[in-house]
């Protein structure tokens, strides 16, 4: 039953012997873009706190989301299972949802004695279902209803464990609480921790929305980008929607530097392993255009594609002592990585079966990274397409029955150049990996573009 409160207006274990674990603090943003933080080449959108991070820790550049969308992406992050195998292949299934057969990170790292939390977006399963966040682990919830509530800055009501919590300044036509600067509140108190409590190290799991846009809103009034305020951009003679999407960045980067001076502050910054990405590639929605800012830098495509500029996020890892500062690293990983790489910085094992291999080893700079023979997406929204990257070559097909497309993303990381004409002997491999790679789904059959 909803209760209500109301808000007033405003595989093996790499550190099995390590004698303390770390805190792990996982940053997730919504359609960032590979070229959208300072770090990664942004000339106009100011990042200064994602840009101390990645000065401190590592920047990958070859680092990619579980999914070119929202939802499978989450699923795939959460579980350690690419889109061949995951339960969650796409958006728009609101009836799908995690069940007790599909272990999370989160439950991983509760088991090890991790105190865990969950603040913004989830999109794999709704209140009473297996897969809600408090049933797969999360002792704290903070957030959004569903994946559609979440395009809403301005909502009502968020969802506080198992109650709703009301936000009275958004009430009639007010619009006076922002989500996403309370729901960052919450997880500032989250990672205070509780008075008097014994001393245990957290899981935080920051699910941002920004820079997603309001599409809803966007359809109305050409403007989807949702924000209190333009500053530090308001004199910029800029298009109003590509404006705000940079304000909404750069306040994501502030409030990044709140938790960072947090953490500071309490003496634990040094022992929490800060992870941060996006869920996929930039969007062209709400009135943003994605090439004012050269969102996706040098990459084709945007949200929605299979090309890299779909599904390549920007990934930055920090944890002094142990991952090299200012290092930039092409290692080739995915989030599915992301639960075997986590369980290992805590000292436990990842569940069998998973497609995810631990990255700690090419994370902390050491040599002999096990490596995937490849990594395997598939997309549903557009009839079915498929992609495969192995060693430096990336094969698409955009249809089934399609011809495959060839690129060699050392020297064309653009994909200008489909070369399968040129080799066919690489395009026979990559039939091959596409023929083993995915688990047929009756939820996720394989419909003709």
């Amino acid at each position: 039953m909803l209760r209500r409160t109301f808000l007033a207006a405003s595989t093996a274990p790499l550190f099995a012997q390590a004698p303390a674990r770390p805190n792990i603090l996982l940053i997730l943003a919504d359609d960032l873009g590979y070229g959208n933080l300072g770090c990664y080449g942004s000339r106009d959108i100011q990042t200064p706190n994602l840009d101390r991070l990645a000065a401190q820790g590592t920047r990958f550049t070859q680092a990619y989301a579980g999914s070119t969308v929202c939802a499978p992406s989450r699923c795939c992050l959460m579980t350690g299972l690419h889109t061949g195998h995951a339960v969650i292949r796409g958006n728009g299934r609101r009836e799908l949802t995690l069940d007790t057969g599909h272990t999370t990170i989160t439950e991983v790292l509760k088991r090890a004695g991790y105190r865990t939390g969950l603040f913004g977006k989830w999109s794999l399963g709704g209140l009473g279902t297996s897969g809600y966040p408090t049933a797969k682990g999360f002792d704290e919830w903070f957030g959004f209803f569903s994946q559609t509530h979440a395009h809403n800055y301005y909502p009502e009501h968020l969802l506080e464990n198992d109650h709703e919590f009301l936000l009275r300044g958004n009430s009639a036509t007010q619009r006076r609480d922002y989500a996403h600067d309370v729901i960052l509140q919450r997880c500032l108190r989250f990672l205070e921790g509780p008075p008097n409590a014994p001393a245990k190290p957290f899981f935080c799991k920051l699910s941002l929305t920004i820079p997603h846009a309001n599409n809803e809103m966007g359809r109305d009034t050409g403007n989807g980008m949702e924000v209190p305020d333009t500053a530090p951009y308001t004199a910029r003679n800029w298009p109003a929607p590509d404006k705000n999407f940079a304000a909404m960045i750069t306040r994501m980067d502030k409030g990044i530097g709140q938790i960072l001076d947090l953490l500071q502050s309490r003496g634990q910054l040094d022992n929490t392993l800060i992870v941060f990405t996006s869920d996929n590639g930039p969007h062209r929605e709400g009135g943003h255009n994605p090439d004012f800012f050269d969102d996706n830098g040098p990459l084709r495509g945007i949200k929605r594609d299979l090309y890299e500029g779909g599904i390549r996020v920007p990934a930055i890892a920090r944890w002094p002592g142990h991952i090299p500062a200012g290092k930039v690293s092409d290692q080739v990983w995915a989030h599915w990585d992301l639960l075997p790489t986590l369980a290992s910085a805590a000292g436990e094992f990842a569940p069998a079966g998973i497609d995810g291999i631990d990255m700690m080893t090419a994370w902390t700079g050491r040599p002999n990274q096990p490596q995937h023979e490849s990594l395997y997406w598939e997309f549903h929204e557009r009839g079915f397409q498929q992609a495969v990257r192995f060693g430096d070559w990336k094969a698409l097909r955009l249809k089934p029955g399609a011809p495959l497309e060839l690129y060699n993303l050392k020297t064309d990381i653009g994909e200008t150049r489909n070369t399968a004409a040129a080799n066919p002997g690489v395009v026979k491999q990559a039939e091959a990996l596409l023929a083993k790679a995915r688990t047929d789904s009756p939820d996720w059959p394989v419909k003709a573009g």
